[in-house]
């Protein structure tokens, strides 16, 4: 497992190389965001705070990376489609009401 740093937060990350790209996921407190190969559909289903990425190699690709896609329980959160992941994260460590 790797982990990723957004300024003084750190978040697990676990990549691992599973075919023509490699699967990544960062694990949030209340959510993760995910690369393309996690079915939304399925997080949808399952009530998973969840955002999409795509396109993304590595740690350093996913930093930079916008979100593609979410659940409706992370729109609930306020995330939405072109935000940062760094914002997204921000959103998902937030204690839930």
């Amino acid at each position: 497992m790797d982990e990723v740093v957004f300024g003084e937060k750190k978040y697990v990350v676990l990549k691992h190389n599973i075919g023509n790209m490699p699967l990544i996921v960062v694990k949030a407190k209340n959510g993760y965001i995910a690369c393309s190969y996690i079915d939304k559909e399925t997080a949808e289903k399952v009530g998973d705070i969840a955002a999409f990425v795509s396109g993304v190699r590595d740690v350093e690709d996913l930093k930079k990376a916008k979100i593609r896609d979410v659940t409706s329980w992370a729109e609930d959160l306020g995330i939405r489609e072109g935000m940062s992941v760094k914002k997204a994260l921000e959103l998902m460590d937030k204690d839930l009401e």
